[in-house]
């Protein structure tokens, strides 16, 4: 399977001032493979070193910060030839070996000419922890779930790839290309972008394996709470975990404590909910109050939704039939069409730097799905999985803000269209919908 993060990690190799890779993501996101193909296609040889299956390489970080004693070290003890530029050196679960992460920084200032590739799974809660950390020392790559794209060039469909990549401007999206794309998402939502789902898929096309794939990776998020959470926390966390189907099938979609347990309250259960962000399995968007600059600055922090990293593992745990992939389009709408707005939260975090937001105002109740921020504009995202488009608090929105608001942007499964200040963009074209909101921006300049 093709991976677009490649392109990315070529990047890095040919940077000039390259620093040891951190490659940050969840469990089974496919973090291994990418940095195992990477050394394949780009260097001569790897040396591969995982700190989980093999404890005896843990040693050697124990006493010394000597770059090259420890590389000879690991040498004599792998029988791997490291040579400086031509060997990727990887490692892998570096959460477990703490001597090991802290050990990049001397590989940073004292041996750039050798090439450094890590990864671990929950490395995010790792590195909150009180431990010498190399601040500054090292380069991030975020290994996020494969995007629809890479899922239709898994399944076959460069050509539907291509068409969507090469996006250059805002005129319909013929037929030909309409349906067969609209088809595949569906599909999409059934698999998500988890690596074994989408090859499960891709090379069996079978449903049963799919269902399988997703089942077994939430098990080993479950079990990694009772491993790695503190003990005090990991009721707390699987009842978080578990609640947020529940969350998001409401109309208001806001997080509450309550819905989680009876009698909740939100100190007892802050700290269980800051280490699933830090996981990165949940993602936490706050409400906005204003469009303003930075987005951050106009959080309220007493409000927020949670999605879920892949919208395959959102619909798995919802316990959601694949049997609605073939019923129209309920798959879109199912529990107030949940899966098409984490579906567009996963699209637009590889494409913005600043989290998306959500604005909402209660009396009288309206709600935008999203509000990103794109260079200095501030933009709100409405995500639509019905025919009925019709935005009311899209156009509130631009009531309420007025010249504020250069453009508005709804996702439905209506065609690619700029009317007046209002983009639709087809719920299949959400992997460059930062090319087509430059566009728009730029047309109506």
């Amino acid at each position: 399977m093709e991976r677009l993060i490649l392109n990315k990690m070529n990047a890095w190799k040919t940077a000039k001032y390259r620093k040891p890779l951190i490659l940050n993501g969840v469990r089974q996101v496919g973090k291994t493979w990418v940095l195992k193909e990477f050394g394949r296609r780009q260097y001569s040889s790897v040396a591969y070193f995982n700190f989980e299956e093999s404890e005896e390489y843990r040693q050697f970080f124990e006493t010394t910060k000597d770059v090259n004693r420890i590389l000879q070290n690991l040498i004599m003890a792998s029988g791997q030839n490291i040579k400086p530029h031509e060997t990727l050196i990887i490692f892998d679960e570096i959460q477990e070996c703490n001597k090991a992460l802290n050990t990049l920084k001397y590989f940073c200032e004292n041996a750039p000419e050798y090439h450094v590739a890590c990864a671990g799974s929950l490395l995010g809660v790792a590195l909150s922890k009180p431990a010498s950390f190399p601040v500054g020392k090292v380069d991030f790559i975020d290994a996020l779930p494969m995007t629809f794209t890479e899922f239709l060039i898994a399944n076959g469909d460069g050509n539907l790839a291509e068409y969507i990549s090469r996006a250059g401007t805002l005129e319909p999206v013929p037929e030909a290309f309409f349906n067969p794309l609209y088809e595949k998402l569906k599909m999409y939502f059934v698999t998500g972008g988890m690596p074994e789902a989408v090859r499960a898929w891709a090379e069996d096309r079978d449903v049963e394996m799919v269902q399988k794939a997703l089942s077994n990776i939430i098990g080993d998020y479950e079990r990694d709470f009772a491993k790695h959470a503190e003990k005090k926390d990991y009721p707390k966390l699987s009842l978080i975990w578990k609640s947020i189907p529940s969350q998001l099938s409401r109309e208001n979609k806001k997080f509450i404590y309550k819905a989680v347990k009876e009698g909740a309250r939100a100190r007892e259960y802050e700290d269980a909910l800051q280490w699933l962000c830090d996981t990165a399995l949940v993602s936490k968007i706050y409400r906005s109050t204003a469009p303003g600059l930075p987005i951050s600055a106009y959080d309220d922090l007493t409000a927020f939704k949670l999605y879920l990293v892949d919208v395959g593992l959102l619909r798995r745990l919802s316990l959601l039939s694949t049997e609605a992939f073939k019923e129209g389009n309920r798959l879109f709408t199912e529990f107030k069409g949940a899966l098409s707005e984490n579906y567009i939260l996963q699209a637009l975090t590889g494409q913005i730097e600043a989290p998306p937001r959500y604005w909402a105002t209660d009396s009288p109740r309206y709600e935008v799905d999203f509000v990103i921020q794109r260079n200095n504009d501030i933009i709100p995202v409405e995500v639509k999985s019905e025919g009925n488009i019709l935005s009311t608090s899209l156009k509130k929105y631009g009531e309420k803000y007025g010249d504020k608001v250069k453009l508005r942007v709804r996702f439905s499964m209506q065609n690619l269209k700029l009317d007046g200040d209002v983009l639709n963009i087809p719920l299949f074209m959400a992997d460059c919908a930062d090319q087509l909101i430059g566009l728009a921006i730029a047309g109506r300049a």
